[in-house]
Parts: C-alpha cells; sequence; structure tokens
C-alpha cells in the first residue's frame, strides 16, 4: 500500500490551490458565497458523495489532500463539517436527498456531535417532535438541515427554520458555530440498518480530515517560520543561522513529517478496512503537531508574530480549536493504548 499521492491526488490539490489562491481571507469569516464556489467552481462540496447522487466518488486519500490545502489556507468554509461529517453519515442513512443537495452545494449540513458528553439528551417523541438542547454545533450558523441523534436510536434532519439557533463567537475565528435549541422541531426520521456503525464510521472519516486539515495547518506555519527566519536580520545575520532557531524549525520539521505519514496511512486505511485506530492515531498526531508549530510560529515571528494584523493568531486559534472537536489529542491516546 503506497503512501505517495498520485497523479490524480496532486492535479486535484493544484487546483485547490488555485481555487485557494482567490478565496476570501480567513479573517472574513465563514459565508454561504464560499461554499457557492466550491461547489460550482472547484465542485469538491460533494468529493465523497457517489457520482448516482451528484458527486466525485471520491476517497479518503483525495480527501485528505483538498482538506490539508484548506488547513493551510484557513479557508473559512463548512467543507469538514457538511462535505465530510454531515455526508458521510447520510450516506449511510436510507430515505434522504441531502447528499445530492450537499454535491451541488443548494445545502449546508450540520450536524449534532453525537460523541460530545456535553451535549444534552435529545428526545423524539412518537410523533417525531424533537426536545432537547445542543450547546455547540460546528458550522451551524450556516446549516440548512440539522442532523441529530435523538435517544441514540435514531437519526433526524431537521430544518433550520423549525429549531431555535443562537450563533456563537469561539477561539476559532474562521469557524462558524451556533447553539440549538430542539423545543419540539419536527424532525424527519432516517432510518438506519446499523446506526452504531454508521456513527463509528462518520466520525472515523472525519477524524482522518481533521488530521488532514490540522496537519495543512501545521505545515503552512512551519513554512511561514523558515521564510521569515531566512529574512530577519538580528546582530548582523539573519535568525535562522542561530543554532537554536535550527534545531527548533528542524524538529517541526520532523513533527510534520511523522504527521503526514499518519494521516496518509488513515487515509489509505479508510478506504480498504475503516477502523478507529488509525483514525485516532494520525488526529492525536496531527493535532499535537499543528498547536506546536503554531506555537512555535509566533515566539520565533518576535513581536510580529503577537500583532492581530499577521494573521498568525488565527493558526493559533484554529489549532487549539480543533484540538477539541472529535476530542481531545490525550482522548485519542487513550483509545489506541486499550487493549
Amino acid at each position: 500500500m503506497s503512501l505517495v499521492p498520485t497523479a490524480e491526488q496532486e492535479q486535484l490539490r493544484d487546483a485547490t490551490r488555485r481555487f485557494l489562491a482567490g478565496a476570501p481571507p480567513p479573517a472574513a469569516g465563514p459565508d454561504r458565497e464560499t461554499w457557492r464556489r466550491l461547489a460550482e467552481d472547484l465542485g469538491v462540496t460533494g468529493l465523497i458523495v457517489p457520482e448516482r447522487h451528484g458527486g466525485a466518488g471520491a476517497g479518503a486519500a483525495e480527501l485528505t489532500v483538498v482538506l490539508e490545502e484548506m488547513g493551510a489556507a484557513l479557508l473559512p468554509a463548512p467543507f469538514l463539517s457538511s462535505s465530510v461529517l454531515a455526508a458521510s453519515l447520510l450516506l449511510q442513512l436510507d430515505g434522504t436527498d441531502l447528499p445530492a443537495g450537499i454535491a451541488s452545494g443548494e445545502k449546508i449540513v450540520a450536524a449534532a456531535p453525537w460523541w460530545d458528553p456535553a451535549s444534552g439528551p435529545i428526545t423524539a417523541d412518537a410523533d417525531g417532535r424533537l426536545h432537547g438542547r445542543v450547546p455547540c454545533v460546528v458550522d451551524g450558523d450556516l446549516a440548512d438541515v440539522f442532523l441529530v441523534v435523538a435517544d441514540h436510536r435514531a437519526v433526524f434532519a431537521v430544518d433550520a427554520d423549525d429549531l431555535v439557533r443562537r450563533t456563537l463567537t469561539t477561539l476559532d475565528l474562521t469557524r462558524g458555530a451556533a447553539r440549538i435549541e430542539l423545543a419540539g422541531a419536527a424532525g424527519r426520521p432516517l432510518p438506519c440498518p446499523d446506526l452504531p456503525r454508521a456513527l463509528d464510521a462518520a466520525w472515523n472519516l472525519t477524524a482522518v480530515g481533521l488530521a488532514a486539515e490540522q496537519l495543512g495547518v501545521a505545515r503552512r506555519c512551519l513554512d511561514m517560520t523558515v521564510r521569515y527566519a531566512r529574512t530577519r536580520v538580528q546582530f548582523g545575520r539573519p535568525i535562522g543561522s542561530f543554532q537554536a532557531v535550527k534545531h527548533a524549525l528542524a524538529d517541526l520539521y520532523v513533527d510534520c513529517e511523522l504527521a503526514e505519514s499518519a494521516v496518509r496511512h488513515a487515509a489509505r486505511a479508510a478506504d480498504s478496512e475503516p477502523g478507529e485506530l488509525p483514525a485516532a492515531a494520525a488526529l492525536a498526531l496531527a493535532s499535537m503537531t499543528a498547536f506546536q508549530a503554531a506555537d512555535q510560529a509566533i515566539h520565533l515571528h518576535g513581536g510580529m508574530g503577537f500583532t492581530w494584523e499577521y494573521g498568525l493568531h488565527l493558526y493559533y486559534r484554529r489549532a487549539k480549536a480543533a484540538q477539541h472537536l472529535l476530542g481531545d489529542p490525550a482522548t485519542h491516546l487513550d483509545r489506541l493504548a486499550r487493549p
């Protein structure tokens, strides 16, 4: 099993980079126009959606290529939440055309985090009316439809107009979020023959995608710091010539290479033998590397690294906030240590 990207995957990377070069800056925050352009100009909102639903039918390997570039650019769009988490869950459910809506860019779908113990219990009446609160749904501020797991036994689709939501400002200024309240909201049940397996599969693929996104954050922070160290002169020499700076950047480079190997392996595993361990290992390693890279970037940039305008704080915020989307690194390391 080769971990080297194919020629087609490299072409996808190049196309994604060209698109991102003209995308809104991260500080602009999420908006629907970027989502529309992802669908119409780049055609990746349905990347993992089968062709029969209007998608590309690609696998996890292609998905990680796109998400690594999006992470490097801090693209303010609901791609991870809608095109990965929601789409991967919907593809295992019956009675819905939402995957086609995601692929076309007509729908943004957000999934309430069923794995998060902070989310309160969601209950469903016999007539499908839902009750409960979810304190934070990623990209819930833009979502047209929400997926919620009620009573740990069924998935319901809820239109945004049928619930109460409040937009949240979180640590990550490049990713939206909302608090939702289901006060008798009408839910459409989406049957699933094996719900626990479907939920695990969706979580695992999203973990691989988030790991790729974190890898992109780490790589970009390293690249920015290397460029700065080559041009910033102190005591008559570029600071990159100082041994302490060299060692710090060399360590970060090694960490990024290790994280990339873990992400590539997890992606190949997701396409052949899906499982929790490769995804957990990749996410733990990539998340720790991203935060370390962002932290070191700010320090090695000196005073410039602390300025609001330079933007490194956005990478720091993303790296830290993303560590908690699917559980922190300690949680994933604990999974790896279980007998």
